[in-house]
């Protein structure tokens, strides 16, 4: 090769280097992050967690890649918890029945019947009560940080047969989350509570293993609970919440104006998620109606004369004080 050849190519490639390192530090500078939950894809609450991953990216200038993993796939509510502290994952969904197990005020708003109607719950996700919850939580888990609290809707009873009174529920084999608060509940009013995965409760209901469960409607419907189901009773025993929570680890590693995308945007995904949530819920009754379910309206009254007492066994578990501010939020 003439002399000038080797020349002019050894150039291009002294040229190419800075441009190759670069693009290799390009590289290695994406943070690949892992969010996980264990809802439906169709659900809001997987739609807007799919939204805050893409808006942290295309904000982010692509420094953030963030994988969302629906539907029990990296682990069970319980396991998800364990795997946050653990940095396995680094955001997940969580119910605050589950957050409790780690902090038990969070369970606060678990209690059944603990709020008189949606308002109450919304005031109480934007009250100091809940702020004060959350920074004990924190401290408690040593960084897990609560970015997001979402409505999850009221949950209500799906059976094979019909309950308009707590006396139909007596000996009723329920199908709960696996945590001690959502006993309360069918405690209560006589039934039996059955712990089983909700992964694992459609199939549980096909086998007949238990006979009802207790979900809100977007999820009824999200989880086909009402194919092999035949009444929906709208007790409204509880409205449900589930947290985003933001794992130490990486909390650790941002810096203050990552701090503030992540926290913004996370928010504004749960407020999404609430408003989609409600609205959702509202419109369903007719819905199931259409597939040929049987809802039906009952005396919430009854239940929750029934339930409330059993507040007691737990109020000073949770925090008596924290009970009555929630109570008297007005």
């Amino acid at each position: 090769m003439p002399r000038y050849f080797r020349a002019l190519t050894l150039l291009i490639a002294l040229l190419l280097v800075p441009f190759s390192s670069q693009s290799a530090f390009a590289k290695d500078k994406v943070q690949h992050l892992t969010w996980a939950h264990v809802y439906e894809q169709s659900e809001p609450l997987h739609k807007w967690a799919l939204w805050a991953a893409n808006e942290i990216n295309i904000k982010s200038n692509g420094r953030f890649q963030i994988d969302v993993f629906p539907a029990s796939i990296m682990g069970k509510e319980a396991e998800l918890n364990q795997s946050l502290t653990l940095g396995i994952v680094d955001i997940i969904n969580t119910g605050t029945s589950f957050a409790g197990q780690n902090y038990p005020p969070m369970a606060l708003s678990e209690l059944p019947y603990v709020f008189r109607d949606y308002q109450h719950w919304q005031m109480f996700n934007k009250s100091a009560l809940f702020d004060e919850i959350k920074q004990g939580y924190l401290e408690k888990t040593r960084g897990n940080r609560v970015l997001g609290n979402s409505y999850y809707g009221q949950r209500h009873i799906t059976s094979n047969k019909p309950i308009h009174t707590p006396s139909d529920m007596v000996n009723l084999k329920l199908r709960v989350p696996n945590a001690s608060i959502y006993k309360m509940f069918p405690l209560a009013v006589g039934a039996n509570p059955s712990p089983i995965a909700f992964s694992e409760t459609y199939l549980a209901l096909q086998q007949g293993v238990v006979d009802a469960q207790e979900n809100p409607l977007p999820t009824i419907k999200a989880k086909k609970f009402y194919e092999v189901q035949a009444y929906i009773s709208l007790t409204g025993h509880l409205q449900g919440t589930v947290l985003t929570v933001l794992g130490d680890r990486l909390w650790s590693s941002l810096s203050v104006q990552d701090r503030t995308l992540f926290s913004e945007t996370l928010e504004q995904a749960a407020e999404n998620i609430s408003a989609d949530t409600r609205m959702a819920e509202l419109a369903l009754v007719q819905w199931f109606e259409e597939q040929g379910i049987t809802v039906l309206m009952v005396d919430r009254s009854e239940f929750r004369k029934q339930v409330l007492p059993s507040h007691k066994e737990v109020i000073h578990l949770l925090g008596a004080d924290l009970y009555d501010r929630l109570q008297n939020i007005k």
